[in-house]
């Protein structure tokens, strides 16, 4: 498309956490277009999007219905966090809390840990 040289393509990725999971899964991801549906689709099923685009890169790194490695644990942990509590403050008529910095806790070797655990 004319003027997009020099822009990144935009990446997306869903992960999924249930009762029987060890740690949550990716169980989508892609860029471009593929992320423009997986972001749609979460917007219809009513599912919280949250941005950044160091922990994308990292998950984009993680196999389709593998689980997230131990490096990125913390990270989710905070953001399935927050989204808890987005859900109990519209329960409850609430203002939503800000969403955590992922990026805090990311470091230089978080990348490389994550790549590790692919292999």
């Amino acid at each position: 498309m004319p003027g997009n040289e020099g822009k990144r393509r935009q990446s997306a990725v869903a992960l999924a956490y249930g009762g029987d999971d060890a740690a949550p899964r990716v169980v989508a991801k892609g860029q471009g277009l593929v992320a423009e549906q997986i972001m749609r689709r979460a917007g219809e099923a009513g599912v919280f999007v949250h941005e950044s685009k160091e922990l994308v890169a990292l998950l984009m790194q993680v196999d389709l219905d593998r689980e997230i490695p131990p490096a990125l644990y913390r990270v989710i942990a905070e953001l399935l966090a927050w989204l808890y509590h987005i859900e109990s403050a519209q329960q409850h008529g609430e203002v939503p809390p800000a969403p955590p910095d992922p990026t805090a806790h990311l470091d230089k070797n978080t990348a490389a840990r994550t790549e590790n655990s692919n292999e």
